[in-house]
């Protein structure tokens, strides 16, 4: 059963475009399917670990909104901080999905029990990862993602009860 589920950032949780506004302040916009998924996944007991490249408050802000509990940003070895947190939370890589979309995720993909790229990832990660998405990064990957763990693990219907039952 996958335990954790370690997401990229730009490229995975947003379409990788990074805007700035006239003052400079960096723009990003998060799929709101994506944050439901993932708070739906939090939910049932999983875990949940952002390890992105680069460093902004947005991120850690959509990181505490959904409750995810690790959020590393301006990482540059990601397989380095996978393993921490997985000894943190007592998680082994055989119960771990990951999901990005560039070289950069490479080993942490590579290393995890299944990885997902999306679907406009680098043809260098798509070629490498387990299961290429149809959806693309910024457009309910992630959720994609989830669902398709829990279809998997036959777990859907728990995923969904929640819902079902208000």
């Amino acid at each position: 059963m996958i335990k954790i589920i370690i997401l990229d950032v730009d490229g995975t949780l947003t379409d990788g475009k990074i805007s700035y506004d006239s003052n400079g302040n960096e723009l990003k916009s998060f799929d709101v399917k994506d944050g439901f998924a993932i708070v739906n996944w939090i939910r049932i007991g999983r875990k949940v670990a952002i390890i992105t490249g680069r460093n902004s408050p947005i991120v850690e802000k959509r990181a505490k909104e959904l409750g995810i509990k690790h959020c590393y940003q301006g990482v540059k070895n990601k397989f380095i901080k996978l393993q921490e947190i997985l000894q943190e939370e007592s998680i082994s890589l055989d119960e771990t999905a990951a999901i990005g979309d560039d070289l950069n995720d490479f080993v942490m993909l590579k290393n995890s029990k299944i990885s997902f790229s999306p679907a406009d990832a680098s043809e260098l990660i798509s070629d490498a990862v387990d299961v290429r998405l149809k959806r693309g990064g910024g457009s309910s990957a992630v959720a994609e993602m989830i669902e398709y763990i829990l279809k998997k693990e036959n777990q859907i219907e728990a995923y969904a009860k929640y819902w079902k039952e208000q």
